[in-house]
């Protein structure tokens, strides 16, 4: 698949900050990773944290939080990683699942779906 950016919103769980941003669409990313300085500044608590493994092999502990992301309309609580300051905003699976959006590789854009249940 290509890559695109999209523009995407963090907002504070109480709703009293936010944050848009460029984020990379990245499919083999679970999670929605953005640079931890841009998190503390929205007061997004570290509730947990996690190894993640990178394409490179490498795997880093990571701190998580919870966060309201919108984009397209669309708002949902979703768990955000503390990435190093360096790294790219990345939109992740578990956001764009979150929001029922899907990746369209041709037109390199999100695309609106139903929930389904088996």
């Amino acid at each position: 698949m290509g890559t695109f950016s999209c523009r995407l919103k963090l907002i504070s769980m109480n709703g009293e900050k936010s944050v848009e941003l460029d984020a990379l669409v990245d499919t083999d990313a679970f999670y929605t990773q953005v640079p931890s300085s841009l998190l503390e500044e929205l007061g997004v608590e570290r509730t947990d944290s996690l190894n993640l493994q990178f394409a490179d092999g490498r795997t880093v502990r990571h701190d998580i939080g919870y966060a309201w992301a919108s984009l397209n309309g669309k708002r949902v609580i979703t768990q955000v990683v503390f990435a190093s300051e360096d790294s790219a905003a990345l939109l992740g699976a578990y956001t764009l699942e979150g929001l029922r959006l899907v990746v369209d590789p041709v037109s390199r854009r999100l695309l609106s779906v139903e929930a389904v249940s088996a």
